[in-house]
């Protein structure tokens, strides 16, 4: 489900939070006690943006990013064509795999795109073939040549 927010549903401090949290956490016993200090806040304050923004839909996702390949694993994005009909079956059962770290649902012939991510990179294979042999659709495979970062912000 795709929300749409009015430039009116982030205030100054939810907009500064957004990118200032983009730039990492740092590894300490009370992480958002600096983010905190730095939006003139406490950090249960900040907590609590974290998590409303998140039930807005302004965020879709807060935690760590793991380096999958750093780690000695790999990921690697995927997509389906699924039949409209079947698209909540479907789902569930690719969601139900543990390799599966996103799933997300596109208006285009390819209409299912998910990342898997795996602990070795031969695991790739094995698991688009496995749900491939449990929905009966290709599995369509893009590995990453090149990392880009794109580094998000909004307006303050």
């Amino acid at each position: 489900m795709r929300t749409t927010l009015s430039p009116e549903a982030l205030d100054a401090t939810d907009r500064l939070l957004i990118n200032r949290l983009q730039d990492g956490l740092s590894m300490e016993h009370a992480p958002f006690a600096r983010v905190a200090r730095e939006a003139g806040l406490t950090e249960p304050e900040v907590v609590d943006r974290i998590t409303h923004l998140r039930e807005i839909g302004a965020i879709t996702r807060f935690g760590p990013f793991l380096d999958a390949e750093a780690m000695g694993g790999a990921f690697c994005l995927c997509a389906m064509a699924v039949p409209p009909e079947r698209f909540d079956e479907v789902m569930t059962l690719v969601n139900a795999r543990p390799e599966v770290a996103h799933n997300y649902e596109r208006l285009h012939r390819l209409n299912m795109w998910f990342v898997l991510a795996c602990e070795k990179p031969d695991q790739i294979a094995e698991a688009a073939v496995r749900i491939e042999g449990e929905t009966g659709l290709q599995v369509l495979r893009f590995p990453k040549l090149k990392e880009f970062f794109i580094g998000f912000r909004v307006e303050a």
